[in-house]
């Protein structure tokens, strides 16, 4: 067996961490072993000017490398790269909780370093306890929340222009995919709109010689064939009739009898049935028209910087 004295080097800095490795002592055998479990000592998480650093083993280099998190911007994925680009011998690196749970890429680590979790190098555990941490004060998390706000607003300033032609560009895509797929759907409308136009002019001229013919009826019977004192109650009954059909219309419409308002709504009885022969779907139709509109506003907001960064319901009220 020969023992090596330990040195001091620095390497590269990966992405997203500083990264010192110090070598340690190390007995070299002729035959090297891996256990399936490690103590939570090989794996340790201090605290150096306030950040977070983490020392682990790498197993092809055999020697201890420590990482620097930065808890704002630093997730699991990052640091899971990061040791896997220091050590090009690491298969499998996961980071999984107390109860095995698996950590997702995009968690935050200063999440993560909230409480014990596991850490999986190749076929080896490490049980990594982090060091309880002082509580921030209201100030400095107000601080933080400030620096936040500052720098989406100037991300926001900076990328603004790329972002807003990439989303005009989706917006313009989706507008033509929905014209495309309105297109058979306004014609068959067009048709059956033609067609239950014709059908509701036609009822109401229906209407209109019956009313004709009522009235010639009621002439008639008054003048040549009985006197006025015999039809006088019969023309009651039939207004006294007329309205009890109208009330009669308002309890089972709750609308008033105005002719317009008949007119549109035996149009749109005839539209339904037409419709439903001829297999158009009115929701499917009637949802497309929604993203449609929506979409439209979507698109003239964008090109409008003046309505960009005002509320939706702020703009309903200037309208």
């Amino acid at each position: 067996m020969m023992l090596l004295t330990g040195f001091y080097r620095t390497l590269p800095l990966a992405a997203g961490s500083q990264i010192r490795c110090l070598t340690r002592n190390l007995r070299i055998n002729s035959v090297v072993s891996y256990n399936t479990q490690s103590p939570s000592s090989d794996v340790t998480v201090h605290y150096n000017h306030g950040l977070p650093v983490v020392t682990l083993p790498l197993p092809s280099r055999k020697e201890r490398c420590q990482f620097t998190i930065k808890p704002l911007t630093t997730t699991v994925g990052t640091l899971l790269k990061d040791i896997k680009n220091e050590d090009r011998g690491i298969d499998l690196v996961a980071a999984v909780s107390t109860d095995n749970t698996r950590f997702c890429a995009s968690t935050l680590m200063d999440f993560v370093l909230m409480n014990n979790f596991k850490l999986i190098i190749n076929n080896i555990t490490y049980h990594v306890q982090p060091p309880p941490r002082a509580n921030p004060c209201t100030q400095d998390s107000s601080e933080i929340d400030a620096i936040k706000s500052m720098v989406h607003r100037l991300h926001a300033a900076l990328h603004q222009g790329e972002h807003c032609i990439k989303k005009e560009e989706v917006l313009q895509k989706k507008l033509e995919h929905l014209k495309e797929q309105l297109q058979p759907l306004e014609q068959m409308k067009a048709s059956i709109l033609v067609k239950s136009d014709a059908k509701t002019t036609r009822l109401t001229w229906i209407g209109l010689a019956l009313l004709s013919t009522q009235g010639g009826a009621l002439a008639w019977l008054t003048w040549w064939v009985y006197s006025w004192d015999i039809m006088e109650p019969v023309t009651y009954f039939i207004t006294y009739g007329s309205a009890i059909a109208f009330y009669a219309y308002f309890v089972l419409t709750k609308q008033d009898y105005v002719y317009p308002d008949i007119r549109d709504r035996q149009m749109l009885r005839f539209f339904y049935s037409k419709a439903k022969t001829q297999r158009f779907d009115v929701e499917e139709y009637n949802r497309l028209r929604e993203e449609f509109a929506e979409t439209e506003e979507n698109l003239r907001r964008l090109r409008n910087p003046l309505q960009l960064g005002l509320p939706i319901e702020q703009l309903r009220e200037k309208e």
